[in-house]
């Protein structure tokens, strides 16, 4: 729920439900508002509360996210399934189209990843996944140094939750943009992760799983690197090849 100027005062307007995983809600939220492009950093994020309108059983369910005043916030023009759904029928190219009107962070900067360091991550995030090795159930995502060591991590049953949850600790923290790591997701790379990425202006996503078609479009079109199938025997680079130093 985003609360907003409006019409001479403030409203609140619900713009999302989601299945998750509780715990670091705040983050959660904070990352969705910056991968939908909803505020574009955390100078436009006023406040996160939980909402006291709803009934004590809702009240831990629910965020109210405060906009500063005087961010724009224009709920018509506000749709999730045109950035988040990839079922939603949407072309590959209207798709790429409408993320450029967002104007993502687009990588920058000469962050690099020596290629015998990447093989060993996808080990070592298993290692810090606490909650999957008590449930076996959930995805993960981590930001990864330039040295190769695993810096913040977040699980989350939903991988694009995980993902919102990592970026919104880096927003609240000041530490936008993350032009310094990497991105480890524990699945596979959808156009999704890489929007989300691109909006916390990430350089290289690094995917265990299979990239879709669209999501190596996109990083190929925002110049990305993008690696799938990663496994300590070796990996796929779909995008970006310059920044990964190879043998």
């Amino acid at each position: 729920r985003v609360v907003a100027d409006a019409d001479g005062g403030r409203r609140g307007h619900s713009i999302a439900v989601t299945m998750r995983t509780p715990g670091h809600d705040f983050e959660l939220a904070a990352g969705f508002l910056i991968s939908e492009s909803v505020i574009a950093s955390a100078a436009e994020l006023w406040r996160l509360d939980r909402c006291r309108d709803a009934g004590e059983d809702s009240a831990e369910n629910i965020v109210e996210a405060h906009l500063a005043p005087g961010v724009d916030f224009d709920p018509q023009k506000f749709s999730r399934h045109v950035f988040t759904s990839s079922s939603c029928g949407i072309c590959g190219k209207a798709t790429i189209e409408r993320l450029l009107e967002v104007r993502p962070n687009v990588p920058r900067g000469d962050f690099t990843l020596d290629a015998r360091l990447i093989r060993e991550l996808p080990a070592r995030m298993l290692e810090s996944q606490t909650v999957f090795a008590r449930t076996g159930g959930l995805h993960a995502a981590a930001l990864v140094q330039a040295c190769g060591d695993l810096g913040l991590l977040r699980e989350d049953v939903g991988r694009h939750n995980a993902v919102d949850k990592l970026v919104g600790a880096s927003v609240l923290a000041g530490n936008l943009p993350l032009d310094d790591s990497a991105l480890l997701v524990s699945g596979r790379a959808s156009f999704e992760l890489v929007q989300k990425a691109l909006m916390a202006g990430i350089a290289v996503l690094l995917a265990v799983g299979a990239p879709s078609s669209l999501a190596v479009a996109t990083a190929r079109e925002f110049g990305m690197t993008l690696v799938g199938f990663l496994k300590s025997g070796g990996f796929n680079i779909y995008s970006g090849r310059q920044r990964l130093l190879c043998d």
